[in-house]
């Protein structure tokens, strides 16, 4: 363990809140457009929102512009805890197989990538319930971060905190066994072509594509996700399965996709911002 570098560690915390800063408004709106149309739920059945910006503009006009960061709190402390563990230890993972960065493949990459997913969100998942809650009722809902995270406790007990756990760890093993193989794999051979050094444009470039490719594999995972994780009391979905195919009968299939663009629009910017900072970060001599 006195190899284990810790570097990852920190950088991949501080990039990851700098992200989660500069693209939350766009995380809210995608989390009111994948709980509305629920057709078992009556809070949630009516179509309030058109689209990303539409969302953005009405929650800002009717619930105030402080209603656009609703769970920033929980979210920066996720962040702070699932970056952290999710960089570190994907890339100590990495260091364990592999002793150079040129001698990785796409599949040590993704192996390392699911695993580093699992165990992160797995640790973070109480915060990213708290965030959703948060999220989704904007204003109605009161008090603080940690008075909202007692009630939920009080309510739901321990299970509450962790509901949606295997679903919120499925998510990230796709989502970070997409994106950072595919930042890594396209850096590297940007890099090896000769057209491209290590700089900020082969950042940007590896970055927008490694973003795109996780928002086309996670999203029908992350409206199930949000759905389950945003029901309370009488539960509407039995499980994941469930969600699942109750959102395909009800709602068409293109539902499970419901938020793509503004889940895209955020895992663009997200990526570019965490990976911008984070190589900066590592060019720091401490």
């Amino acid at each position: 363990m006195s190899n284990v570098n810790w570097k990852p560690f920190v950088f991949g915390g501080l990039a990851s809140v700098t992200a989660e800063c500069g693209t939350f408004p766009i995380d809210l709106a995608k989390t009111r457009l994948q709980v509305q149309g629920q057709v078992g739920d009556s809070k949630y059945r009516e179509i309030r929102y058109r689209g990303m910006l539409h969302a953005i503009a009405r929650v800002g006009r009717e619930e105030g512009l402080r209603a656009l960061y609703s769970g920033i709190a929980p979210a920066m402390l996720r962040q702070a805890s699932y970056g952290t563990i999710k960089i570190g230890t994907y890339q100590s993972f990495k260091r364990l197989l592999v002793d150079r960065p040129e001698d990785e493949t796409l599949l040590t990459n993704v192996a390392c990538g699911v695993l580093s997913g699992v165990i992160s969100s797995t640790i973070a998942n109480p915060t990213d319930v708290l965030k959703i809650r948060m999220q989704a009722q904007g204003n109605v809902i009161q008090g603080s971060m940690m008075g909202n995270f007692i009630n939920i406790y009080q309510q739901e007990g321990t299970r509450g905190l962790w509901k949606g756990v295997s679903l919120t760890a499925q998510r990230a093993a796709i989502v970070v066994g997409v994106e950072l193989p595919v930042y890594d794999i396209t850096k590297k051979h940007l890099i090896m072509s000769g057209h491209m050094g290590d700089n900020v444009y082969t950042h940007f470039l590896s970055s927008f594509l490694c973003g795109l490719a996780g928002a086309l594999a996670s999203n029908p995972v992350d409206v199930v996700r949000t759905r389950m994780m945003n029901q309370r009391g009488g539960a509407l979905y039995q499980g994941t399965l469930d969600c699942l195919l109750q959102t395909w009968r009800s709602e068409g299939f293109m539902a499970l996709y419901k938020g793509f663009f503004p889940n895209w629009l955020r895992l663009g910017p997200w990526n570019i911002i965490f990976f911008l900072t984070y190589e900066q970060l590592k060019k720091i001599d401490v």
